[in-house]
């Protein structure tokens, strides 16, 4: 589960013809607010001799409310919609990343330095000292975003190609924020050992292994092994980027209630990748007691053989301070299970597990949803920190000073900062990168 994702709204463009007179857009937009949506820019397109066209973004949360709208708009007089445009889609429409060349290639005296014959002396300079791969090549900026499709966003199992337009904005992300190269991998296997074996075979084209929406139990054997396995970082986001802004969350929601976080019991309902990399980090950060409770019974082993405690929803809601929960299931905590004084997150998108004013009404100290704690706040610095100092792991060091930066970094009332925050991800790798020199996981150049 990936806390960052959630359906939201669906944003609309109507391309509408109307009658020049005055009162024809008035119509228009008392048609569209008493359908329930909310309206968004409005712009003048092109002007006629008794027309304008205007182009108009409405908010809209179902297919069938955009279509009653349009039924509601065609029966207007002096109003005739040209064309429905989906911004969504239209902004994926030849897909969101691209491989470029960093140089200009204006003349053929750069290319014969390039390409060949010029780049046969660098190839002999790599074969004799492997290190000057992390000087001459792209390597050590380039990171896969591996994917297996079984676990994308809220919809589940929809196959990796599926999914390829979701390792395209994480890949976007990377370019932007941190000025990473994400490459996305997709595989089409659900047997950890193919998907172990493909990444090992890839691993020296990459500085570091992203993976991302593969589901549980399977991503915990892949990312373990392959941890021990390579010499670059490797980090399941679903799990430890959640975890981190999660934690950074908890820093800042104990802050506003006054709970002290180290000494608190924390509840975690649902222990799939999302809930197990919270609980992970959570008793690294020094949590000393953790209660988590799941629909299967192995997942409460998992949690057990970390140092947490296992135990029914009833045990968490009634003996945790903090209470996180990452089931995806709506309405699972009901008011009548809230204690007061308890911090609640219920992080499921788009619907939690309990709304957040039902949470203080029923006696929360503090209560949010997951709208606000968003992945991408953490793993862009995150990896962007590793690859620096080509640290060997990302350790849960590392992802604490991650935590507090973003904790940090967060305005007045906020949770968590915008993901947008200037200087955050920059922050967020110097202190990746100072973790990861102080815990001596950085691998030596030869």
């Amino acid at each position: 589960m990936e806390i960052e994702k959630g359906a939201g709204k669906i944003a609309k463009t109507l391309r509408v013809m109307l009658l020049d007179k005055p009162g024809y857009l008035g119509k228009l937009t008392s048609a569209i607010g008493m359908s329930g949506s909310n309206i968004g820019d409005i712009r003048l397109v092109r002007m006629g001799m008794n027309h304008n066209v205007r182009e108009m973004t409405i908010y809209v949360d179902t297919d069938e409310q955009m279509e009653g709208i349009l039924d509601n708009l065609a029966k207007l007089d002096g109003v005739i919609v040209e064309d429905v445009i989906d911004l969504v889609h239209q902004l994926h429409e030849g897909g969101k990343i691209a491989m470029k060349s960093t140089l200009p290639l204006d003349s053929i005296g750069v290319v014969r330095k390039i390409y060949t014959p010029g780049v046969a002396s660098i190839c002999r300079d790599i074969q004799k000292q492997p290190d000057l791969a992390y000087k001459y090549t792209a390597i050590p900026n380039q990171v896969a975003i591996v994917t297996n499709g079984t676990a994308i966003l809220g919809l589940g199992d929809i196959g990796e190609v599926a999914g390829m337009p979701v390792m395209e904005g994480k890949a976007a992300l990377f370019d932007c924020l941190v000025g990473v190269s994400g490459i996305p991998i997709l595989i089409p296997s659900k047997d950890p050992k193919v998907i172990i074996e493909t990444v090992r075979n890839i691993a020296p084209t990459f500085g570091a292994i992203k993976l991302e929406d593969i589901a549980a139990p399977e991503c915990f054997e892949i990312e373990d092994v392959l941890d021990c396995m390579l010499d670059i970082p490797v980090m399941h986001d679903d799990q430890h980027g959640t975890a981190v802004v999660v934690l950074a969350a908890l820093l800042n929601a104990t802050r506003f209630s006054g709970v002290m976080l180290s000494k608190s019991a924390i509840g975690v309902i649902g222990l799939g990748a999302a809930g197990m990399g919270i609980s992970k980090l959570l008793l690294s950060y020094g949590v000393k007691q953790v209660i988590g409770t799941d629909l299967l019974p192995e997942a409460g082993d998992r949690l057990a053989a970390c140092g947490g405690i296992a135990g029914s929803l009833d045990d968490v809601m009634a003996k945790s301070n903090i209470v996180i929960a990452t089931t995806g299931c709506p309405g699972l905590i009901k008011p009548s299970m809230v204690n007061k004084g308890q911090v609640i997150l219920a992080l499921s998108n788009p619907n939690p597990e309990i709304a957040p004013e039902d949470a203080m009404a029923a006696g929360a100290a503090f209560a949010a949803d997951g709208k606000s704690v968003n992945n991408a706040l953490g793993f862009p610095g995150i990896f962007r920190g590793a690859l620096n100092v080509r640290a060997k792991y990302i350790n849960n060091k590392m992802k604490i000073a991650a935590a507090k930066v973003i904790a940090a970094k967060a305005e007045e009332g906020e949770l968590v900062p915008s993901l947008l925050h200037p200087g955050l991800h920059q922050e967020v790798a110097e202190a990746v990168e100072r973790a990861a020199l102080e815990s001596g996981v950085i691998k030596p150049w030869e």
